[in-house]
């Protein structure tokens, strides 16, 4: 097998996948050997490799592949999350598209649907993940819906129920009222959006008046329509202007409700007139407030329905002219925000807003225009609602507790350490975790509810009591009837829903002593499921060899972005079931940002395709770039340039090992370095000891920059520019036993090099493995599950400090050469000063080196000829060149003094306009670092000069 002359990535990128895969060599069978385990965090089966993919798989998928090479029986499990709310948005708009909408089905035809859509059209990400070389154990792909994640979601619901850690209560969520569902903090996008800040009058009730003579409290609001459900007015306890009307009432308009003036520390005597309408049912601090005042959850007034259109509240108080408006106006139809306005208005309890023109005239506006940062729902695109409703609760307080616990005493490590901090902050102030969500697709919530029992009489709705319900928590319908049995005594009858209930309920021949019973119709959040991946795909409930032998993990790599909603929960619930973390260490990347450093977004038109990137320049070119970029603690800048210097980077390789194909170097026979007397050689393996040593310790450390660039720069400074150029003199010439020591150890390194980038570049130095084998039989095996380096061999200082010091004096000679206008093939010759017996022992073994390489033909310890000439000084020795007949000196010394003063006068430009304020506060920032980058050079550039002037003499 002779290379192409050519590197093309995509001729070899599939071929090789499809080995690996098709030979199962992801997952060796190595039971014998030492576990290493890392889980996939899900991606959503609705979903696309985006940038932040690539580089979260990248860094996982270095890891697996170190730790495959190093022996053990690596895991890297891979499955997709059922992404519940996502997942029914796209089914349902299908459905639109042919004229039905999901509620013309039953519930279970609508979930056969999306299960027909995941089987037909999800999962496209699998297939691209492939594409970036990810070497997960797709022989065992989980799904977070599949028979055994969702045994392993309703054992753990039904425990922590059980444990008095899951409940329901009545609380404040982020509802979307597109969706008609709670949604995760995760799931909403704050936007600043243009808005108005109004002011009211509140009248004092009862003839109370402020001691400054007010019979009103002024009140401000970025959302009037809310005050058709405030409960109280809250002033600060310390603010002198209200102390004498904390206890007692004002009279809303509109709706007449005489509410209570508290105090609470949530109002701010600075900010505007230090009184605050309190919504309990609306807001979320309001609600905190509400609490605090004596209000208890049930007690606070709800004014809008699940599509944010008003209701009447449970005193019965918001007038008939506002009962099914919107919230605010839509669809070109105003809506309860302005019509509170305008009632307000004209009943002389809106307080306008005064502007002044440019020219002092004084005008009113109904408010303050102001920017609002709004909460909007990723998916439904609308406004959130905080909405008082029902839901199920984990108790998070209690399980963080623990968590917290193995942070502190490194039972979890989080990388890099400074995101302790926030962990912490985020566990020791956790909130309530709300689980359910109004959606058909998903893990049913297994919870039943029936009738409460109350003085031993039922309450379910007929002869004019109250529907009280009852619940009963269990795995399956069997085991909710048998809770049913015992409770009621008479058992219980399934039905469908409560609507069900309510049409069995008017029958006269009901039964009313077997209670009705039905399924509560809810899902459980898909973070509930996700947060058990660490065991639940290893088989948890039961206990498999795998469950056994893999958990806790060792590692999770996660972006910083889910560290409360997937991270921490998963710390939680692994704890809390399995008694064990789930993972040993917790990694924590960036994001992956445009070139300027802006968030990436479609409507900025600066989303970075991968699959884009791979097509044009490889998928191990866009792994070396956010191996290489990815530094501990800081966002990546995407930068297609540094990419495509890495494809030049694999061709650089690509190009190295046709050399040494052409020059007879192959593959070696031995893992342990070969026998070496040329001081290149035992440098070269020296080189490989250190680079394989610092690889294994940034890897280890978790510092994927430090690791790409040991590799990088060993490979394309020592390797390929070095050690390549000087084995050439030895290659051609007549010591055969050196020449053919000199194949063996090349073909030894370059085999080294192959196994240390792999991890990175996976797909080309799989094709060279093999390549370089094709003439001495082939491979025994592939790369991918081939041996890390052991070169058991020692650091030969001798060797190195020879190399090093050939190294400088050809790069000193090369760069004098620049610096000095001369062809960099001009044979020349250096006069030594200085030097010992040793320098000349060194001489004498490297001048072929030096004579090709260095283009140096002699190097002469006699006094140097009289005349111009350029001094270089290596180790302490000086190197004289002879000038003459290289240049013309004078003509050169007058080019490089025209250069430098150009260079000094544009220097002595920037630097004025960097110490103009004007210029630095004003100009674009942008503008400003081009300046500072444009003066670095010039002034650099004036120093180059400056020096090759003074060799000059």
């Amino acid at each position: 097998m002779t290379l192409d002359k050519n590197f093309d990535p995509a001729a070899i990128e599939a071929r090789w996948y499809e080995h690996w895969e098709t030979k199962g060599l992801f997952r060796p069978e190595r039971d014998d050997r030492e576990p290493f385990t890392i889980v996939n965090p899900p991606p959503n089966v609705t979903g696309s490799l985006h940038i932040g993919h690539a580089l979260d798989n990248t860094l996982q998928d270095i890891i697996i592949r170190h730790e495959r090479l190093k022996g053990k029986d690596a895991l890297w499990v891979v499955g997709m999350d059922h992404a519940g709310i996502a997942t029914q948005m796209v089914v349902e708009r299908q459905m639109n598209e042919r004229q039905q909408k999901r509620t013309d089905f039953t519930r279970e035809e609508f979930v056969a649907k999306v299960w027909e859509w995941k089987e037909e059209s999800g999962g496209t990400i699998t297939g691209q993940l492939r594409r970036l070389g990810c070497s997960m154990d797709w022989s065992n792909e989980r799904f977070t819906m599949d028979e055994g994640m969702n045994e392993a979601v309703l054992k753990v619901f039904v425990d922590l129920y059980n444990d008095g850690l899951i409940y329901r209560d009545k609380r404040l969520v982020n509802w979307d009222p597109a969706l008609k569902t709670a949604i995760s903090d995760l799931e909403v996008e704050t936007v600043d959006t243009k808005g108005s800040f109004w002011h009211f009058k509140y009248p004092l009730a009862d003839g109370v008046k402020l001691a400054d003579g007010r019979d009103y409290i002024e009140v401000a609001t970025t959302r009037p329509e809310t005050m058709l459900a405030d409960m109280a007015v809250a002033v600060h306890p310390s603010d002198e202007r209200y102390k004498s009307v904390v206890g007692k009432e004002v009279v809303l308009p509109i709706t007449g409700r005489r509410v209570p003036i508290v105090a609470d520390e949530h109002a701010d005597p600075e900010l505007g007139s230090g009184a605050v309408k309190i919504t309990p049912g609306h807001d979320f601090n309001d609600f905190e407030v509400g609490k605090r005042a004596g209000f208890a959850a049930g007690e606070m007034l709800n004014m809008l329905d699940g599509e944010a259109n008003v209701c009447q509240t449970a005193d019965g108080l918001v007038p008939d002219e506002f009962i099914g408006l919107h919230r605010f106006r839509k669809d070109g139809v105003n809506g309860a925000r302005e019509l509170v306005v305008k009632r307000l208005k004209e009943q002389g309890f809106l307080i306008p807003h005064i502007v002044k023109s440019k020219d002092g005239e004084e005008s009113e506006l109904d408010a303050e225009p102001r920017t609002i940062a709004t909460p909007f729902g990723d998916r439904g695109g609308v406004v959130i609602e905080p909405w008082l409703t029902d839901q199920w609760y984990v108790d998070a307080e209690t399980l963080a507790q623990p968590a917290i616990e193995a942070v502190r005493d490194g039972s979890i490590e989080i990388v890099p350490k400074t995101w302790e901090k926030t962990y912490f902050n985020w566990m020791e102030n956790i909130q309530p975790w709300c689980v359910s969500r109004q959606l058909w697709w998903g893990h049913r919530i297994p919870a039943w509810y029936g009738p409460k029992i109350i003085d031993g009489n039922l309450h379910n709705g007929r002869e004019g009591t109250d529907f009280l319900p009852h619940h009963f928590v269990a795995k399956d319908e069997a085991a909710a009837l048998e809770q049913a049995t015992s409770y009621y005594a008479s058992g219980g009858f399934l039905v469908e829903n409560m609507d069900a209930v309510l049409v069995r309920s008017q029958n006269e021949s009901f039964n009313s002593l077997i209670p009705a019973i039905w399924q509560d119709e809810d899902v459980l959040d898909t973070w509930f499921s996700s947060a058990l991946w660490p065991f639940g795909t290893l088989g948890w409930p039961e206990q498999t060899d795998d469950l056994k032998r893999h958990y806790p993990n060792d590692l999770l790599i996660s972006g910083f972005d889910i560290l409360f909603f997937w991270d921490a929960r998963m710390a939680m619930q692994g704890i809390k079931m399995m008694g064990e973390v789930p993972w040993k260490r917790l990694y924590l990347h960036g994001l992956v940002r445009a070139e300027d450093g802006s968030k990436m977004s479609k409507s900025k038109g600066n989303v970075v395709d991968p699959l884009g990137l791979i097509d044009q320049y490889g998928a191990d070119a866009l792994r070396f770039f956010m191996a290489a970029m990815e530094s501990q603690g800081r966002d990546i800048k995407m930068d297609d340039k540094r990419v495509e210097g890495y494809r030049n980077f694999a061709t650089k390789l690509w190009n190295a090992s046709r050399f040494c194909e052409v020059n007879g170097i192959g593959a070696s026979k031995t893992l342990a370095a070969p026998d070496a007397s040329l001081p290149v050689n035992r440098w070269i393996i020296s080189e490989v000891v250190e680079t394989q040593q610092a690889l294994d310790k940034a890897l280890a450390d978790l510092r994927f920059d430090a690791a790409a660039n040991t590799i990088y720069h060993f490979t394309w400074d020592r390797f390929c520019d070095w050690y390549l150029e000087l084995i050439k003199p030895v290659l051609q010439g007549e010591d055969a036993s050196a020449a053919d020591e000199t194949r063996i150890v090349a073909g030894w390194v370059l085999d080294q090099i192959i196994v240390m980038l792999h991890p990175f570049m996976p797909f080309i130095t799989e094709e060279l493995w093999h390549a370089m084998a094709a003439e001495n039989g082939g491979r025994e095996y592939d790369l991918i599950v081939a041996k890390w380096p052991e070169p058991k061999a020692a650091v030969d200082a001798q060797a190195k400090a020879e190399i090093d010091w050939l190294i400088k004096l050809v790069s000193e000679v090369r760069s004098t050469k620049v610096e000095l206008n001369i062809a960099p093939g001009t044979k020349m010759t250096a006069h030594v000063r200085d030097g010992d017996d040793d320098l000349l022992a060194k001489i004498a073994r490297q001048n072929a080196a030096l004579d090709r390489v260095g283009r140096l033909e002699t190097i002469s310890f006699d006094p140097a000829p009289e005349g111009a000439s350029a001094q270089i000084v290596v180790d302490g020795a000086t190197y004289v060149l002879p000038l003459a007949g290289a240049i013309d000196v004078d003509a050169e010394k007058g080019r490089l003094n025209k250069a430098l003063e150009a260079a000094q006068k544009e220097a002595k430009s920037l630097s004025g306009r960097l110490g103009n304020p004007n210029f630095v506060e004003k100009a674009k920032p942008e503008a400003v670092e081009k300046a500072r980058a444009d003066l670095a050079d010039k002034e650099a550039e004036a120093e180059r000069l400056q020096a090759a002037i003074d060799r000059l003499g």
